[in-house]
């Protein structure tokens, strides 16, 4: 026995009532940087232009979440260490071509000591590097641009293991 069920009217019960195929869409025409704002697939490169990744707006939110744990030593400020790592992270991230991600930040923040109690030795090199770097950017790139690149490719649990112990050669001094 069967049960004939209704269908709206707008539903094709038939082949002849299905719909028809349009033309297809020819293929797409070539494209190239040709505007005065488009880069092109090479990013520039030279002094002050920094490490350009996709949001990296997101960065000063991630930063912001370290403030509660930053171990400062007297005279320094949080708004200085955050300034300070958030370009070491940027740079992190643009090195991997990504986004930053919490773990770049891990890093930065590691690498220079704000995270746990840090060598007497690294605090007197950081205080004259983070002192009022939040207002300069070209400081804020001098810092980014000591770290050199085989640290900032290490994981977050490599640096973990490796400072303080290693803390120069993570800083490249």
């Amino acid at each position: 026995m069967t049960t004939d069920v209704a269908a709206p009217e707008f539903v094709p019960t038939g082949i002849d009532q299905q719909p028809r195929r349009g033309l297809p869409l020819p293929p797409a025409r070539a494209w190239t940087a040709d505007r005065p704002a488009d880069l092109g697939p090479l990013q520039p490169r030279g002094a002050a232009f920094g490490n350009p990744g996709p949001d990296q707006g997101y960065g000063l939110k991630l930063a912001r979440r370290f403030v509660d744990r930053l171990v400062l030593a007297e005279g320094e400020n949080a708004d200085d260490a955050v300034a300070g790592c958030l370009g070491v992270a940027l740079r992190r991230a643009s090195l991997f071509g990504r986004a930053p991600v919490i773990h770049d930040f891990e890093i930065a923040f590691t690498i220079w000591g704000f995270l746990d109690e840090a060598p007497s030795e690294l605090v007197a090199m950081r205080r004259p590097l983070f002192q009022a770097v939040e207002h300069h950017y070209p400081d804020q790139r001098a810092i980014a641009d000591l770290v050199p690149e085989a640290t900032l490719r290490l994981s977050a649990a490599q640096v973990a293991q490796r400072w303080p112990a290693e803390w120069r050669q993570l800083l490249g001094v």
